[in-house]
């Protein structure tokens, strides 16, 4: 019985090879041998790097490192291939090369063991490159079992629970973290290019504003005071804006005490950006500009693949205002809409559920998300929303009833929520006082009155625009993926017992 037979194997069976592990571990010790003793191994070249630069490095020396994935025994010469960050790489080992001692133990290794090879850099006769090795060791001892040699990684939720597996057998989940980090990297490239600089704020928070979501809440004990994890970067980055910085961005965790869905987890990643003498229309282009970039610096494509569907950010982005994509999925006219009542009967006719606390423009959401968001697949800009679910952005001087705001649709789902900034601190006092009695009302998600960012916003704010894009949200779209899990190195799991 061996591991490389390919055969499903049965528990016993692999209780018995796991046990075999232990044994060999056991016996290197015994022999003064012990591979967790290794501290350290020179790595020269990584597996990508050497077939992207073969004809330079053909005949080089190289050092590699990384978990044997595979080995062909084959009498006096053997193949291995081994794993590192870039990929995989195969390597040639031969007895006359290594010594009759050092082969043997090479043919003892387990799939999975870290091993450190030397050797020099040719192509086969098959024409795979590979490593000639003229020294392998072994750096560390797997104990474990790679599992696709038994039941594979396919289930989802042990995929998510042992992610470092799922990272070990399945190149395609390594490929969305190394796309992730190349997104975060490129924002970050792209703003600083604009001016922007990158600050942090608090995540323990005195009020949890900025959003309609419910917080979490901890106990600071050296203040005996209950603090919410913060929801959003809005507010304290506002602060930043009225006290000189015109451009600010943040990349930062925030925590939604809500629901787990395949686009919705309750701690994700926010970029929030907030640019002084701007306002939507800048915001606009900016959003587009960047994910237009990302989209080619990353992917290498503007048109990306993403489900079914085909994405189009190449060309420029579609606009339309709330009320109008609710007539055209609907065939309801809100601009004709003009009392509660007829907004309810509009609801009623059209099976939109609703509370008796919901105004007019809560009424209007309703209807854009039941009957409009489903249809938005390519890129499209919702502007001019309801001032009753837009606490912080400012009026529509045409408009009263309507704010400089918009969301950014792909896909049917949200990707980016800008403002033209609420700057009037008479007009915010008022909109947080309404949010306070929606509160009072039992809405757990309105807004608190959070006086210090009115005191900050009395010292004078300059007309501003802002953004926040969900990170995770906008990975998956660069990336393919179905599920916001899928996009999050180690997403919390309820536990098994």
């Amino acid at each position: 019985m061996t591991e490389d037979n390919n055969q499903p194997l049965n528990e016993q069976e692999i209780s018995q090879l796991l046990q075999i592990r232990r044994d060999k571990l056991a016996a290197l010790r015994a022999a003064g041998q012990d591979p967790f003793l290794q501290t350290k191994f020179n790595v020269s070249a990584y597996s990508e790097h050497i077939r992207q630069n073969f004809d330079t490095m053909e005949g080089v020396e190289v050092s590699i490192a990384g978990r044997l994935m595979s080995r062909r025994l084959m009498g006096k010469a053997s193949f291995g291939d081994v794993a590192d960050m870039q990929g995989r790489i195969q390597s040639y080992i031969a007895k006359d090369a290594l010594g009759d001692d050092a082969y043997e133990a090479f043919k003892s290794y387990d799939i999975g063991d870290i091993v450190g090879i030397t050797g020099t850099v040719f192509k086969t006769k098959m024409g795979e490159v590979s490593v000639k090795a003229t020294s392998v060791v072994l750096l560390s001892k797997s104990l474990q079992m790679l599992p696709e040699k038994f039941h594979g990684l396919r289930d989802v939720e042990a995929r998510y629970r042992q992610r470092y597996v799922d990272l070990i057998v399945n190149n395609d989940t390594k490929e969305t973290f190394l796309k992730r980090s190349a997104i975060t990297r490129g924002i970050r490239n792209f703003l600083e290019a604009r001016g922007y600089i990158e600050v942090e704020t608090p995540i323990l928070v005195p009020i949890s504003g900025g959003a309609a979501a419910r917080p979490f809440v901890t106990h600071h004990n050296a203040l005996n005071l209950d603090m919410p994890l913060r929801i959003s970067l809005e507010l304290p980055l506002k602060r930043l804006i009225i006290g000189g910085f015109d451009k600010v961005f943040e990349m930062g965790r925030v925590f939604r005490n809500e629901g787990v869905s395949i686009k919705h987890y309750p701690e994700y990643t926010l970029l929030e950006l907030y640019e002084a003498y701007t306002d939507l229309d800048g915001m606009m282009e900016l959003t587009e500009s960047l994910i237009r970039t990302l989209a080619i610096n990353v992917v290498g494509t503007a048109k990306l693949p993403y489900g079914d569907a085909e994405i189009d950010v190449e060309k420029p982005f579609e606009r339309l205002t709330m009320c109008k994509a609710v007539k055209k999925y609907s065939g309801v006219d809100f601009g004709t809409i003009t009392t509660i009542d007829e907004a309810r009967i509009a609801a009623k006719e059209h099976n939109v559920h609703f509370e008796t606390r919901h105004a007019i423009g809560d009424l209007l959401n309703l209807f854009f998300e039941q009957y409009a968001e489903p249809n938005l697949i390519q890129p499209t800009f919702i502007t001019e929303y309801p001032v009753e679910i837009s606490p912080l952005a400012k009026r529509n001087p045409n408009n009263p009833n309507y704010v400089g705001r918009f969301e950014l649709f792909i896909g049917t789902r949200e990707y980016g929520n800008a403002y033209t900034e609420l700057n009037d601190p008479i007009d915010q006092r008022a909109r947080f006082e309404q949010q306070e009695a929606q509160r009072m009302a039992g809405d757990d998600e309105a807004e608190p009155i959070d006086e210090d960012f009115l005191l900050a916003m009395e010292y004078g704010m300059p007309p501003t625009g802002g953004l926040g894009i969900g990170i995770d949200r906008l990975v998956m779209l660069l990336t393919n993926s179905r599920s916001i899990r899928d996009v999050i190195t180690f997403p919390t799991m309820k536990p098994n017992n």
